[in-house]
């Protein structure tokens, strides 16, 4: 009994080795495998890295955007603030046209005044 369950043991471990082994076609079709699994990830390295040159040259063109932006609000902010000046400008020279608009109109009164003083002076002088 002892033979017999050595013989079959070795036929056991026999058929394990010879069945466990890899044959040629087996290595061909890991090595197809392989192939492919490396091009799959160079493929997909390629995408990223163009996925990376595309973000890249967005963020250039938000952030140079961005820039313009932020140079046009300066721009606006500084034409009205020269508005507001020229608002300022307006309303003063405004109070000095009417300062002397006033001015001249007291001058007119004070010239109509005169001008009715020498009347009656001379409507005066002619009836003596």
């Amino acid at each position: 009994m002892k033979k017999s369950l050595l013989v079959i043991s070795m036929m056991f471990v026999l058929a394990i080795i010879v069945g466990g082994c890899a044959t040629q076609g087996d290595l061909e079709k890991v090595q197809a495998q392989d192939k492919l699994t490396n091009a799959k990830a160079d493929q997909a390295a390629q995408d990223a890295q163009a996925a990376k040159a595309a973000a890249d040259a967005a963020t250039l063109k938000a952030n140079d955007a961005a820039t313009r932006a932020d140079n046009a609000v300066k721009m606006a902010e500084e034409r009205d603030k020269l508005a507001d000046e020229k608002v300022k400008l307006a309303d003063e020279k405004v109070k000095l046209a009417d300062e002397r608009a006033r001015l001249a109109d007291e001058k007119a009164k004070s010239a109509d005044e005169k001008a009715k003083s020498a009347d009656d002076m001379f409507r005066k002088s002619m009836k003596k």
